[in-house]
Parts: C-alpha cells; structure tokens; sequence
C-alpha cells in the first residue's frame, strides 16, 4: 500500500491538533474574566496561532517544494474530484484564518502574557477592530466546519468503501 511519508503525516495532524485547539480557546476566551486569566488564553491563542502559521509555510514547502510524497487518489471520478477541491479549500480556509488572525492580533494591539505588547495598528478604528474579528471568527468556523466533514469522509472511506484512504495518513501503523 502507498502511503504518506512521516513529516507529511505528522504535519497534517499537527495541523488538526492546532486547529482543533485554536477554535476551542477562540471559542472560550470571553469565559475568563477580564484580566491576567484572559490576557493568558489570549496570549496562548496567539502564541499557537503563530505556531500554526510556522506549520503552515513548513508544510506547504514540504509538499510543493522541499519533498513529500504525492500520491494519485485511490479511485477516479467526481469524489476525486470532490476531495481534490476540498484539499484547496482546506488551505484557503488555513491561510485565510491565519492571516487574518495575526492581523487581528496586530489591530487590537493584544499584549502577550503581560510581557509584550504588540503595537496596536490604527488605535481607535473600531469598526477595522471589529470586522477582521468577526472575519476571523468566520474563516475559524467555516475551517472546522469543512475539517470536520474532511474527517467524516476519511472515515466514510475507511468504514464503508474499505479503502486505504485514511491508513495513506494515519502514524504509526503498520503498513500492508
């Protein structure tokens, strides 16, 4: 069986543990009470957010770049298709949400665990503030929202059609 090689294996799923864990905190930050608990989700949000971004751009290297293995999709027709454009999307979603959340870092002028603060860009234009916000928070859910259905079809592949699909990206197993 063909599969992924180990950096492109570990780095998708970097990528879903990120993201995952992004979307949670972005999700809860307004639960702490304003103050050093807040600025700390914050901060951390910010921190692996960054981190994201550094996967990202390693990533995208490793697969058109520096290496990694391309493999041809297991059948043919419209759901290679659909899982070609799903894989763009994916990325878009990625880039996009990254972006726009170092921006947002940037704009709001966040300070980082009460050691730095970032220069705020344009200090009182609330309404640049408050669109790239909520900007971010969209790219964040409609990224998990097609993540998820992501999932769902791996695992739709795995349990119904029995393919090798996700065992192309799962770490560690032992390969046929």
């Amino acid at each position: 069986m063909l599969h992924y090689d180990s950096r492109s294996i570990s780095l998708h799923w970097i990528t879903a543990l990120l993201v995952a864990a992004l979307w949670l905190i972005g999700e809860t930050i307004d639960w702490f009470p304003k103050g050093g608990l807040r600025v700390g989700a914050r901060s951390v949000h910010i921190v692996l957010g960054a981190l994201l971004a550094a996967v990202l751009v390693t990533r995208l290297w490793w697969r058109s770049l520096g290496g990694g293995v391309h493999l041809p999709p297991l059948g043919a027709g419209k759901l290679d298709a659909l899982a070609s454009l799903a894989h763009k999307l994916l990325y878009l979603l990625l880039i996009s949400t990254v972006v726009l959340g170092l921006a947002n870092a940037w704009i709001r002028g966040d300070n980082l665990f009460g050691w730095f603060k970032i220069p705020e860009f344009d200090p009182g234009n609330k309404d640049l503030r408050d669109t790239v916000e909520e900007l971010h928070g969209l790219c964040a859910n409609v990224l998990l929202s097609v993540a998820l259905l992501h999932a769902a079809a791996a695992l739709m592949h795995h349990h119904v059609f029995k393919d090798d699909t996700l065992r192309r990206m799962l770490p560690g197993l032992r390969r046929r």
